[in-house]
């Protein structure tokens, strides 16, 4: 069952400025897709139009099923929503701001409470349930929008920039929940500029540039599209390397290096004349981002 249909989404603003030109997505339901793309894009006028925020001037959307021209309602329920910005009551209790959000939807205090504290929990925001959203730091009111948006059990969770403005250890953090929302069964569309986190987190990708979307298709064969890759080489005893100039190593400390490498031509050459010349490694890693790599080269395309 697909879990996002969208066809021929258009959007031009009454100034003129075209935001989508004629966009096509489908996502599966329990996939973690991403939607990739530079500020101004067109990424949260899409989210903006499934949210019923913003009005599409052509194509259609539907969510788990429901148009949301003729069924808006019904496709609400199966989201949940995370925006870019705060948008919850600063000075009102943190259990209290999941207990109005259910209340949106119908649901009885009783199990609002409930599922309050199981969100609560999980999130790390228990201790502090009735202290004002205020007191809160930024990445804690990342977790508090997040718990919002689960509070009435949605089948679909859309994240606009959710780990910016976080801390590393808390991005980590909120990475491993979003893994465990997905591996749960929801689906989750994620638009970023961490494009670490579509490494990490994504199964699909979608690139936009000036709201067409450019590139659509599984991460791995994203990545696969990189001839190149940048190795961190962890040796046992660094000494001089010389007779690696060809190779533009970069030092990183006593016991490692960097060299970027065509991964399939030059790899194996490049460790085989290591180990022949009498360095003993210890650990081989691709630094990663070759996703980054491959979003600007398609952007300069």
């Amino acid at each position: 069952m697909k879990a996002i249909t969208i066809q021929n989404l258009s959007k031009t603003y009454a100034n003129g400025t075209r935001a989508l030109t004629e966009v096509n997505i489908e996502v599966e339901a329990g996939d973690f897709f991403a939607l990739l793309g530079a500020n101004g894009a067109g990424k949260t006028t899409i989210i903006g139009i499934l949210t019923g925020l913003v009005n599409k001037t052509a194509g259609k959307a539907v969510i788990y099923g429901h148009n949301i021209d003729r069924e808006f309602e019904a496709a609400k329920r199966m989201m949940g929503v995370v925006p870019q910005e705060f948008n919850f009551n600063m000075f009102e209790k943190i259990q209290d701001i999941l207990i109005t959000q259910a209340g949106y939807y119908g649901i009885e205090r009783s199990a609002a409470l409930t599922e309050a504290e199981s969100l609560l929990k999980r999130l790390g925001l228990w201790e502090k349930r009735n202290h004002p959203a205020r007191s809160l730091s930024g990445g804690m009111k990342r977790r508090l929008m997040i718990a919002r948006a689960l509070v009435h059990r949605p089948q679909l969770l859309i994240l606009d920039e959710p780990t910016a403005g976080v801390d590393v250890e808390l991005r980590y953090g909120m990475w491993d929940y979003l893994k465990q929302l997905n591996q749960e069964g929801r689906t989750i569309l994620l638009t970023t500029h961490y494009l670490e986190e579509v490494e990490q987190l994504c199964r699909h990708a979608a690139m936009i540039k000036e709201g067409k979307i450019i590139k659509h298709d599984a991460v791995k064969n994203l990545v696969k599209m990189m001839d190149r890759e940048t190795y961190v080489v962890a040796v046992r005893d660094m000494r001089e390397l010389s007779g690696f100039e060809e190779y533009n190593l970069t030092v990183v400390d006593s016991h490692s290096f960097e060299v970027e490498l065509n991964r399939t031509t030059e790899l194996d050459p490049f460790l085989a004349k290591l180990k022949g010349s009498g360095f003993v490694i210890t650990d081989i890693r691709p630094k990663g981002h070759r996703l980054e790599k491959l979003f600007l080269d398609l952007l300069k395309k």
